[in-house]
């Protein structure tokens, strides 16, 4: 049988959804693959058509990680997440996707197979609009509150924590994060928190304890807004209400920054969704910085680095937690990562953007009932495009061929 190669790439945008870009990449044979990242979408599109193209086009796509490889040093990638990350991860994701589809395999098959039937899931309590979805600049804290909507999860925290866990609880969910302590680190560009903020930050968390008890694991997002000294500050405060982990308390352009904080409390510390490669990952291993790796496939580098990431993770006896608040097709390769990663231990999950727009853009989500992603069926990722997204007047699409 002659081997396929790769014949066309096309990426796929809509200004709905303006911080996301979806890539296609077809074989000779008729088969495609699906991948997607977001930020800096323009670049990203312009570096997958002018510079990666130009070595893909032509090659056997079986080669995930020879190409993988040469994309990365072509480019010289950087540690921190960045456009020649997203666009390799986009890149690499599809290939993934293309191969397990040609050989007619769910993609955790292909990665080695189901470790669980399931993976515990929390929900990440974010709103409609938040984050990928938000149009104009982003201040940390704003809430894009749209009533409407079935779900305005993170309006709900900021105003009646309790209510929402108990809602949460009853569709199933036994774990939540939220960020209430983000809207205070604007006025000191996070270099420091009044007694009063803290105070206010940490009710959410007390209302949730007051109403549910320890029923519900809570996350503590931080967005790696605070310095250090404010990152303690905020961890003494909410220790005694037991929360799962603290994520991203600090940036991570200093992991010795980032391993004082974990020696300085008994709570997880998780990280990071903003770091890319196994090199970044490695320092952290070596120095003990972190209780729970976190990876976010769409920006790490795709399926290939985060598998190699979890790999190295388990080598320290850590567990992983794929990150996604990104978009449809993200979440459905974490799931399928989650899946297989004999050390993955939670799965992030948005219920704002699987009810409402991830719908109108795919045509399978995850199956998630009592807290629980079950494996997706179907070969490959197990999801495509919806055609109403594609043939949508405002979608555009920009295609290279051989």
């Amino acid at each position: 049988m002659k081997t396929p190669i790769i014949e066309e790439i096309k990426t796929i945008r809509n200004p709905e959804y303006p911080h996301i870009i979806w890539l296609e990449i077809k074989s000779s044979d008729g088969t495609k693959g699906l991948g997607e990242t977001s930020f800096n979408v323009d670049a990203v599109e312009a570096l997958i058509h002018d510079e990666f193209g130009l070595y893909l086009l032509g090659k056997n796509p079986y080669q995930m990680d020879l190409h993988w490889d040469e994309l990365a040093r072509k480019m010289r990638i950087i540690r921190g997440r960045g456009v020649d990350g997203s666009a390799v991860s986009a890149v690499d994701m599809a290939l993934w996707d293309l191969f397990a589809r040609s050989i007619k395999q769910p993609l955790y098959q292909v990665l080695g197979g189901l470790s669980r039937d399931k993976i515990r899931v929390y929900n990440t309590c974010a709103g409609y609009s938040y984050g990928v979805k938000r149009k104009g600049r982003y201040k940390a804290g704003n809430i894009d509150h749209h009533p409407e909507s079935i779900y305005e999860d993170q309006h709900a925290f900021m105003n009646d924590a309790g209510a929402l866990a108990e809602d949460l609880l009853s569709e199933g969910y036994t774990a939540m994060k939220i960020w209430p302590f983000d809207k205070y680190s604007n006025e000191s560009n996070g270099q420091f928190i009044s007694l009063q903020d803290l105070d206010e930050g940490t009710e959410p968390f007390r209302k949730i304890r007051n109403t549910v008890g320890n029923r519900i694991d809570i996350m503590v997002e931080m967005h790696s807004l605070w310095n250090l000294p404010s990152a303690v500050r905020i961890a003494k405060s909410v220790e005694p209400l037991s929360p799962f982990w603290f994520e991203d308390p600090v940036a991570m352009d200093n992991i010795d920054t980032l391993s004082e904080f974990r020696h300085s409390t008994h709570i997880a510390t998780t990280a990071s969704e903003t770091s890319s490669l196994r090199w970044s990952f490695r320092e952290m291993f070596e120095k003990q910085a972190m209780t729970i790796c976190m990876l976010d496939i769409s920006w790490v580098g795709g399926i290939s680095e985060a598998k190699r990431i979890a790999s190295m993770a388990h080598a320290y006896h850590m567990p992983i937690a794929p990150h996604d608040c990104v978009g449809p097709v993200t979440l459905m390769n974490s799931v399928h990562l989650s899946l297989n990663a004999p050390n993955a231990i939670i799965q992030e999950t948005v219920r704002a953007y699987n009810a409402t727009w991830y719908k109108d853009i795919v045509d399978t989500l995850p199956q998630i009932k009592n807290g629980y992603a079950y494996p997706p069926t179907g070969s490959g990722v197990g999801t495509n495009l919806l055609k109403s997204f594609i043939i949508d007047k405002k979608t555009s699409t920009r295609v290279s061929t051989l």
